[in-house]
């Protein structure tokens, strides 16, 4: 397939050959990936608000607090695919500036909420948003700047700022929440939305609109929200509700037979929300489950680092925020590094080379002590968000590599994808970590069965993408 790139001279880029962005690259570079940094900080920061939220509004239990975080999660996770076909039909600006839009407006409302109710709807509503930003930002981004380089160079920055959404949102929310309120986790959001928004508004090129008609794949659509909102809420609700229960059953084989069912109407509709031809290239399912692995081994290994950091060792929620700076910074630097190495080596050995980073910081974590090891402690975390957006940086690279400008808003839908179904990983490494006859016992246990994964990982990029597109 004829690998399709827009002219250097939309972003102002010094040319295809050079990483250099130019200035007006850089700028557009900075809008999308604020908005990347916005959705990540966005799932962080209002897990450390929890408990001052539920004391503030009067939430009954804990279980309905947590539905603060699940109703955010479920609606963005469900919707991708969705909102990924409809940026190639209607404009992929024209919808990032709508999502940017609804989020800045809809985290303005949860920081002014007067109940859960209020609060909960604020938040599905900020998922519906989210699920906007995601694969737009990610298809004007490939769109934006020529494959090659620049491209790498830019998905590298908006790697490195996902996951530093994570750190500071972990920091920021205690530092928040500790000298002003809650409410402010919120307001934070407005602001940064706002500079998205302008950013979208004056820099975003129109031309990015122009798009030739097709009718959307409106059971496509129903079939995979339906499956994947199924499929996430059975996840994140299993490990409370218990994974043999009724509900929990019933959502995860719903999701199976729904999303059995989306294949099936995929193959026969003429314009498909998902063309199957898309799903069955090569580059684009084994870099998605190389990408999956990442994402959910990565997200497992840190809860389980949260869970040591405080129930072993003690730590306040503070503390633990500060205490995931080195896999911060190290996510920076690979972020940085991510186009040079994938310049002098090229994507496949670049992902292979990222994910034995994960898997040796993720093994090392095993020898966490019960009295602590803070050198240990930062060198693992630290290898582990290095190796894990090394390998993010380069399964997109890939997954989004040699595909016409059409199929951009799709596959950027693809690539998020494995950040929200990465929660089958975060539940499993937890439900290992809950079988061992004591707390630290139990997460040097799951801690190994991460490494290991992402040790596979290791081999599905060795086998099935050693002659993926080099950069």
């Amino acid at each position: 397939m004829t690998t399709v790139t827009s002219p250097p001279s939309r972003t102002g880029t010094t040319g295809p050959g050079s990483s250099a962005l130019g200035l007006r690259g850089l700028l557009i570079l900075i809008t999308l990936c604020g908005a990347t940094f916005m959705t990540g900080l966005d799932y962080s920061i209002i897990t450390v608000a929890l408990p001052e939220i539920g004391r503030d509004l009067g939430f009954a239990s804990t279980g309905d607090l947590q539905w603060v975080a699940t109703a955010c999660l479920l609606p963005t996770a469900g919707l991708l695919p969705l909102f990924g076909r409809l940026s190639d039909l209607v404009g992929r600006r024209r919808l990032f500036v709508l999502g940017a839009a609804l989020f800045t407006a809809l985290s303005l409302v949860a920081a002014a909420a007067t109940g859960p109710a209020m609060l909960i709807a604020a938040r599905a509503g900020q998922g519906i948003a989210a699920a906007m930003i995601g694969p737009t930002a990610l298809a004007l981004m490939t769109a934006s700047f020529p494959e090659g380089p620049q491209r790498t160079r830019a998905l590298g920055i908006n790697g490195a700022l996902l996951s530093l959404g994570f750190v500071t949102g972990t920091i920021g929310g205690g530092l928040i929440t500790s000298g002003l309120n809650w409410r402010w986790t919120m307001l934070l959001l407005v602001v940064i939305g706002s500079a998205v928004l302008a950013g979208a508004l004056t820099l975003l090129p129109r031309s990015a609109d122009e798009r030739r008609a097709s009718r959307l794949d409106v059971p496509g659509a129903m079939l995979s929200g339906a499956g994947l909102f199924a499929l996430v809420y059975g996840i994140s609700t299993g490990a409370d509700a218990g994974w043999t229960s009724a509900p929990t059953l019933t959502s995860l084989v719903g999701a199976a037979a729904l999303l059995a069912a989306f294949l099936v109407a995929e193959s026969r509709h003429t314009a498909p929300l998902v063309p199957l031809g898309l799903l069955g290239r090569r580059t684009v399912k084994w870099s998605a489950l190389v990408g999956l692995i990442t994402f959910s081994m990565c997200g497992g290994a840190t809860l389980l680092l949260s869970l040591y950091m405080q129930d072993v060792l003690g730590w306040s929620p503070l503390a633990t925020g500060f205490g995931f700076l080195a896999e911060g910074a190290a996510a920076l630097a690979a972020g940085a590094l991510a186009s040079r190495v994938i310049a002098a080596r090229g994507t496949t050995a670049a992902m292979v080379t990222g994910l034995l980073v994960q898997a040796a910081g993720t093994g090392a974590m095993v020898l966490l002590p019960g009295d602590g090891n803070l050198p240990l402690l930062l060198v693992a975390s630290g290898l582990m968000g290095f190796g894990h957006v090394l390998a993010v940086v380069a399964f997109i690279s890939t997954l989004t590599s040699g595909l016409r400008d059409d199929e951009q808003g799709v596959a950027g839908s693809l690539a998020q994808m494995p950040q929200f179904v990465g929660a089958i990983g975060v539940a499993g490494l937890a439900a290992v970590a809950s079988t061992g006859g004591s707390l630290l016992a139990g997460l040097h246990t799951a801690l190994l069965v991460a490494g290991v994964t992402v040790l596979a990982g290791v081999l599905v990029a060795m086998v099935f993408l050693r002659r993926a597109p080099q950069h």
